[in-house]
């Protein structure tokens, strides 16, 4: 359901919000949440372009998040690389169809639950979480 692009963006934001305050190397992140490092470039960029992330060159440099981990949900990070298509009017054209049909009302219905999903959950949840696993990307 979420492109390769939103993936790799959430999963670089879950390792910058467990290093919150030291900047992180885009050459690390890439190793930690194996991302290619050269979509993970592009991606640090959309996340910068969009205010969540900034970067300083140099050594000592690297990525940090700029907006509170508390703050900052799932649907922020998706909807900044790769936002989730609602469907407003009938994909396919018809005149007709002045509202949605039955099937692209329930399409819909669910894109509208994963918007509300996603925005419920917070990065500092993601991070915190119970589970003895690190989320979407290796221990650091």
């Amino acid at each position: 359901m979420l492109s390769k692009t939103a993936e790799y963006a959430l999963r670089a934001v879950a390792c910058l919000g467990s290093q919150v305050g030291q900047p992180i190397s885009a050459d690390h992140l890439a190793v930690h949440t194996k991302v290619p490092r050269r979509y993970l470039t592009r991606v640090l960029q959309d996340l910068a372009a969009a205010g969540l992330v900034s970067s300083r060159p140099g050594p000592g440099g690297g990525y940090e998040l700029t907006r509170d981990i508390d703050k900052l949900t799932i649907l922020d990070v998706v909807n900044t690389v790769a936002p989730i298509e609602r469907i407003r009017s009938c994909p396919l054209g018809l005149k007709s169809h002045t509202s949605l049909c039955p099937l692209h009302a329930e399409l819909d219905k669910a894109y509208a639950a994963t918007e509300a999903a996603f925005a419920g959950v917070t990065i500092r949840e993601l991070i915190e979480s119970a589970s003895p696993i690190h989320p979407l990307c290796e221990s650091i």
